[in-house]
Protein backbone atom coordinates (compact mmCIF):
# COMPACT_ATOMS: atom_id res chain seq x y z
CA UNK A 1 0.00 0.00 0.00
CA UNK A 2 1.12 3.51 -0.98
CA UNK A 3 1.40 5.92 2.26
CA UNK A 4 -1.29 8.18 2.71
CA UNK A 5 -0.73 11.59 4.43
CA UNK A 6 -3.60 13.73 5.82
CA UNK A 7 -3.89 17.27 6.93
CA UNK A 8 -3.61 20.93 5.81
CA UNK A 9 -1.89 22.09 2.53
CA UNK A 10 -0.42 24.93 3.89
CA UNK A 11 0.55 24.08 7.68
CA UNK A 12 3.97 24.46 8.24
CA UNK A 13 4.18 20.69 10.19
CA UNK A 14 2.55 18.93 7.01
CA UNK A 15 5.45 20.94 4.86
CA UNK A 16 8.20 19.42 6.85
CA UNK A 17 6.79 16.14 6.14
CA UNK A 18 5.96 16.11 2.52
CA UNK A 19 9.58 17.38 2.02
CA UNK A 20 10.99 14.55 4.33
CA UNK A 21 8.58 12.04 2.38
CA UNK A 22 9.76 13.84 -1.19
CA UNK A 23 13.74 14.35 -0.22
CA UNK A 24 14.25 10.47 0.30
CA UNK A 25 12.03 10.28 -2.90
CA UNK A 26 8.82 8.13 -1.37
CA UNK A 27 6.08 8.11 -2.78
CA UNK A 28 2.67 9.24 -0.80
CA UNK A 29 -1.02 10.60 -1.37
CA UNK A 30 -2.17 13.05 0.29
CA UNK A 31 -5.49 14.03 1.34
CA UNK A 32 -5.93 17.57 2.32
CA UNK A 33 -8.76 17.92 4.89
CA UNK A 34 -9.80 21.94 3.70
CA UNK A 35 -11.09 20.51 0.07
CA UNK A 36 -12.18 16.77 0.81
CA UNK A 37 -12.94 16.45 4.65
CA UNK A 38 -12.80 13.45 6.81
CA UNK A 39 -14.15 10.26 6.72
CA UNK A 40 -16.64 9.44 10.34
CA UNK A 41 -15.59 5.58 9.88
CA UNK A 42 -11.88 6.55 8.96
CA UNK A 43 -11.46 8.65 12.01
CA UNK A 44 -13.50 6.61 14.36
CA UNK A 45 -10.78 3.59 13.57
CA UNK A 46 -7.70 6.00 14.49
CA UNK A 47 -9.38 7.23 17.57
CA UNK A 48 -10.00 3.24 18.44
CA UNK A 49 -6.22 2.70 17.07
CA UNK A 50 -4.67 5.68 18.66
CA UNK A 51 -6.90 7.37 21.21
CA UNK A 52 -9.48 10.60 20.28
CA UNK A 53 -6.53 12.54 22.99
CA UNK A 54 -4.17 11.30 20.79
CA UNK A 55 -6.03 13.15 17.27
CA UNK A 56 -7.56 16.38 19.15
CA UNK A 57 -5.68 19.11 18.65
CA UNK A 58 -5.61 21.18 21.40
CA UNK A 59 -3.01 23.58 20.92
CA UNK A 60 -4.22 24.73 17.18
CA UNK A 61 -5.94 28.14 16.37
CA UNK A 62 -9.67 26.74 15.46
CA UNK A 63 -9.60 24.94 18.95
CA UNK A 64 -8.15 28.05 21.13
CA UNK A 65 -11.57 30.01 19.02
CA UNK A 66 -13.61 27.66 20.45
CA UNK A 67 -15.79 29.56 23.68
CA UNK A 68 -15.02 27.94 27.27
CA UNK A 69 -17.91 25.61 27.16
CA UNK A 70 -17.31 24.31 23.85
CA UNK A 71 -13.76 23.30 25.38
CA UNK A 72 -14.33 22.26 28.18
CA UNK A 73 -15.44 18.43 29.39
CA UNK A 74 -14.27 16.73 26.21
CA UNK A 75 -15.62 13.19 25.85
CA UNK A 76 -14.84 11.12 22.92
CA UNK A 77 -17.81 11.91 21.67
CA UNK A 78 -17.59 15.80 21.47
CA UNK A 79 -14.07 15.12 20.39
CA UNK A 80 -15.24 13.09 17.63
CA UNK A 81 -17.88 15.70 16.53
CA UNK A 82 -15.65 18.97 16.63
CA UNK A 83 -13.00 16.96 14.22
CA UNK A 84 -15.60 15.66 12.14
CA UNK A 85 -17.14 19.48 11.69
CA UNK A 86 -13.71 21.69 11.51
CA UNK A 87 -11.04 18.61 10.43
CA UNK A 88 -8.45 21.45 11.26
CA UNK A 89 -8.81 20.49 15.17
CA UNK A 90 -7.16 16.81 13.89
CA UNK A 91 -3.70 16.75 14.89
CA UNK A 92 -1.42 17.20 11.76
CA UNK A 93 -0.30 14.89 9.84
CA UNK A 94 -1.50 11.96 10.21
CA UNK A 95 0.73 9.29 8.01
CA UNK A 96 -1.47 5.87 7.06
CA UNK A 97 0.99 3.25 6.54
CA UNK A 98 -1.57 0.62 6.06
CA UNK A 99 -0.80 -1.26 9.45
CA UNK A 100 -0.71 1.54 11.22
CA UNK A 101 -0.74 5.08 11.49
CA UNK A 102 1.99 8.13 13.29
CA UNK A 103 0.16 11.00 13.92
CA UNK A 104 2.27 14.52 13.63
CA UNK A 105 6.00 14.67 12.07
CA UNK A 106 8.91 13.27 14.09
CA UNK A 107 11.94 12.64 12.03
CA UNK A 108 13.13 10.04 13.92
CA UNK A 109 9.81 7.96 13.56
CA UNK A 110 9.61 8.51 9.48
CA UNK A 111 13.06 6.95 9.43
CA UNK A 112 11.96 4.23 11.44
CA UNK A 113 8.59 3.56 9.59
CA UNK A 114 10.69 3.34 6.52
CA UNK A 115 13.85 1.79 7.35
CA UNK A 116 13.91 -1.17 5.17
Amino acid sequence: MRPRLFGIRNCDTMKKARAWLETRGIAYDFHDYKTNGIDRQVLESWCAELGWEQLLNRAGTTFRKLDEAARANITAQKAMALMLAQPSMIKRPVLDLGDRRLVGFKPAEYTLAFAG
